[in-house]
């Protein structure tokens, strides 16, 4: 029989960057390159500060019968593309992209931020919350502007200024590109923190150095190499498995192992069996329509679900802590995070999984309630894990008038503050901790209290995949607009019955005519919900034409009288004046105002009117996610 074509063995991670760096180590050419998002390279030197696995690494060998173009890593110097590699790297790109741009290469990173914006990054590690224990790690990783500077109010207020290596000692917060080779930094450090006075806080460096910095000097990576003797075949097979393959053991297969081996059978909970319907189906179909497959929770999942109950557990016995009189640092955080579901007893999945199962069904109702019907319209899936986890704690009081009114306030401040759309945990604990005691008269929760809607970004609102675009259009459903053709508000039976959309107000190819660009009549300012068959009547042709139209009517639409015709419009947030006089900029300009105050009035914040941009620049969408050509199947 042939021997192994593959061996295993642990790398350095600074001897695997270096050659990265010098171009012994390179890419397939036919690999794909993306950016990581800021929260996930955060999350990555997070873990390799803790000395924490971050996955294995697979390299091809060179010079065999596979012969794949190279290319450096990017950012590698171009002396590297003279270079001929010793191994290509097939699984493991972006995780040694990311941990070279930010620690070798030593230049701004290229990112992108949770709102979908390019922007450059430092990163750095706060050296008081790395070496605190109570504190996530990923906290502690700090992800700076290209000044260096970290502002805040939009820009007006400086929080921390990291522009000099002066201020980084005086900040305590350190340069990752300086983890593999501090010894410079570490003498400023002594030097601006030099005297009897200062020994306490430079212990604390040689602490940090100790228990964070020396995890990446010492921090090996396994590596399978494939030799040069392996096949194309083998090769083929490897990628399948790498780019679409076996999904990894989640948390819910982890939690069910360890539940069977106390008997208990987890997976059937969830999925059922021939005898009954299980959660998951339950959920299916939860104010499910007559003529659709699935209600409005039905993507709820099994770790969703395990989450919600985490965060009860965790907050019970974090009162326990505090009956026992322990208090700030002693005391066990709220959370639902990975580890906190691998932790949670049999137990305490048993006594609250009903109540929370409850929550979730009560959640739909809800969303049903703001006019949210479809999944295709849910703002966040992340965020009915808080909500079915606060409605589930409050019980019956979620539906009296005061506390629903706090709730929808909650809701909607944290699809215009646009909070659930990346690294949701800490969120979801903090609403699930914050928003009940505001319910009984405490403290604006931060989801409430840090939300600030631009103006400007209004304009930019032109995807379906944005939460803030679907929000603005339950919001206008709610408001009772009404449809342009049948005056009908669209309750839950129009909705479903009319085939309703979101469609554009001003025809887009009225607007190419026109020469306006897609990326202003794209944009939600322009669009609003509509029956199929009224969009249909509406066409391409001018507001003028098409609103003539509808008021003459045919013989399937009676003929509406203008000003009707008129309220309806009004009902939509629209001037029916500067819309019938086909003006543009001006209907841009009044109904941009207009929806802003009725975000407002949903947040219960003024929305801000300012002249700075806001930073980044918009991820341009690939052809298949702009909101033009996603349609629903009718």
């Amino acid at each position: 029989m042939a021997g192994s074509t593959f061996q295993t063995n642990p790398y350095d991670l600074y001897k695997l960057l270096e050659d990265c760096h010098r171009g012994e180590l390179q890419l397939p050419d036919f690999q794909r390159s993306w950016v990581w998002d800021e929260d996930r390279i955060k999350s990555l030197i997070a873990s390799v500060s803790r000395a924490f696995p971050v996955g294995a690494l697979m390299s091809l060998d060179s010079g065999g019968e596979v012969n794949f173009k190279p290319r450096p890593v990017e950012g590698a110097p171009a002396a590297a593309n003279q270079v001929s590699p010793h191994s290509l790297l097939l699984d493991g790109q972006q995780r040694m992209t990311s941990l070279y741009q930010v620690t070798l290469r030593r230049k701004v990173v290229e990112t992108v931020t949770p709102k979908k914006k390019k922007v450059k990054r430092w990163f750095y590690i706060d050296i008081r919350k790395a070496l605190d224990p109570n504190i996530d790690r990923e906290e502690a990783i700090l992800g700076v502007p290209e000044d260096r500077i970290i502002r805040t109010n939009f820009g007006r207020e400086v929080v921390t200024n990291l522009s000099t290596p002066e201020q980084e000692y005086a900040e305590l917060t350190f340069p990752v590109t300086q983890v593999f080779d501090w010894d410079r930094w570490q003498d400023g450090f002594a030097q601006y923190w030099k005297g009897d006075a200062n020994e306490t806080v430079r212990e604390t460096f040689r602490k940090f150095k100790r228990e964070v910095l020396e995890n990446f000097k010492y921090y090996r990576v396994p590596v399978i190499s494939l030799d040069r003797s392996t096949s194309k075949e083998a090769v083929c097979v490897v990628f399948e498995k790498v780019n679409t393959g076996g999904k990894p053991l989640d948390a819910f297969e982890l939690v069910t192992a360890m539940y069977a081996a106390d008997g208990h059978e987890l997976r059937k909970d969830w999925y059922g069996d021939e005898m009954q319907k299980g959660r998951h189906r339950r959920f299916v179909d939860t104010l499910r329509p007559a003529d659709s497959e699935t209600g409005i929770i039905a993507n709820v999942s099994n770790t969703d679900f395990l989450q919600a109950i985490s965060l009860f557990y965790t907050r019970e016995r974090r009162r326990e802590a505090e009956r026992t009189g322990k208090q700030g640092k002693e005391l066990p955080f709220v959370t639902g995070n990975r580890q906190a579901l691998l932790s949670l007893p049999l137990i305490a999945y048993k006594h609250y999984e009903k109540k929370v199962e409850h929550g979730f069904m009560q959640a739909a109702k809800f969303l049903h309630m703001l006019h949210i019907y479809r999944i295709f319209d849910l703002p966040y899936q992340s965020q009915i894990v808080p909500l079915a986890a606060i409605i589930a704690d409050i019980g019956e009081a979620w539906e009296h008038q005061a506390n629903r009114a706090k709730l929808v306030q909650w809701y909607w401040n944290g699809v215009f503050g646009e909070l659930y759309g990346s690294a949701v945990e800490s969120r979801i604990a903090k609403d699930f901790t914050e928003v009940p005691a505001w319910l009984q008269g405490g403290p604006e929760p931060t989801t409430v209290s840090e939300t600030t809607f631009r103006a400007d970004r209004l304009k930019t609102m032109r995807m379906r995949l944005s939460a803030a675009y679907k929000g603005m259009n339950a919001l206008l459903m709610k408001e009772g607009a009404q449809d342009f053709r049948s005056g009908q508000k669209f309750d839950h039976t129009v909705f479903f019955g009319e085939n309703v959309d979101i469609h554009h107000i001003f025809p887009q190819d009225w607007c190419k005519k026109q020469g306006i660009k897609p990326a202003v009549y794209d944009s939600i300012i322009n669009k609003t919900p509509l029956s199929f068959r009224t969009n249909r009547i509406i066409g391409g042709v001018a507001p003028s034409e098409y609103l003539a139209k509808l008021e003459k009517g045919d013989k399937q639409t009676p003929a509406i009288e203008r000003e009707r015709l008129n309220s309806y419009l009004r009902s939509h947030l629209i001037d029916p004046d500067i819309l019938r006089r086909n003006e543009f900029e001006a209907f841009m300009a009044d109904r941009q105002k207009r929806l802003l105050d009725l975000i407002g009035q949903a947040t219960g914040k003024a929305t801000y009117v300012g002249g700075e941009q806001e930073e980044g620049v918009d991820v341009e969408a690939d052809a298949d996610m702009v909101e033009a050509g996603m349609v629903i199947p009718t």
